[in-house]
């Protein structure tokens, strides 16, 4: 049975070994809290804000996570794609997502701001009107992804095949061109 959990702050907690309570979680803060390697699987977060925490290799699958807010976390190898989709949102400010997956999922507006995505996946992903602000996104993957209306202006090291994804009215600096015409082996200068 889970419970119902309001309005708490959790600080400096350890959860790697033992499982953070069963339950829903709402308004919650987690500052400095350490869920690598553990258990956050069928959890509800609504309107819960994650501070400096560590959630890398988490197993957050069938997890609900509804206007959650992460600062500054390390979230390496997540699959948001096992998350429970329904109300999903999200928005992610300074944080490390490197290896991670939003396969298949609706993100639209999704706000990554000053983030690594390294090696994330994005395959089939609706990423309508995103936005990419000062995101490293090296080596990540983008295939049948609907990037239309997307900003990637001040993003870095993408490479986006035309062909094979949705970028109608994408956004783009032309620093970055060099990250849709990788396919064709041209040299920019």
């Amino acid at each position: 049975m889970s419970s119902f959990i309001a309005d708490q702050t959790f600080k400096g907690k350890t959860y790697t070994q033992k499982r953070l309570p069963r339950g829903e979680y709402e308004n919650c803060i987690f500052e400095g809290c350490d869920f690598s390697n553990g258990l956050l699987d069928n959890q509800n977060f609504m309107e819960c804000e994650f501070i400096d925490c560590n959630l890398s290799n988490s197993n957050i699958k069938h997890t609900t996570f509804k206007e959650i807010a992460f600062s500054h976390c390390k979230m390496v190898g997540l699959r948001f794609d096992e998350c429970n989709d329904f109300l999903m949102g999200f928005r992610f400010f300074d944080c490390t997502l490197d290896y991670s997956s939003f396969y298949g999922l609706t993100l639209k507006k999704q706000k990554f701001i000053d983030c690594k995505l390294v090696e994330v996946d994005f395959t089939e992903t609706e990423l309508v009107q995103a936005l990419f602000e000062k995101c490293n996104l090296n080596a990540a993957i983008f295939e049948r992804t609907n990037l239309q209306k997307a900003n990637f202006i001040t993003a870095q090291n993408f490479t986006i095949d035309p062909d094979k994804n949705r970028i109608t009215k994408a956004m783009f600096s032309k620093d970055g061109l060099e990250g849709l015409l990788n396919k064709f082996d041209i040299v920019i200068i």
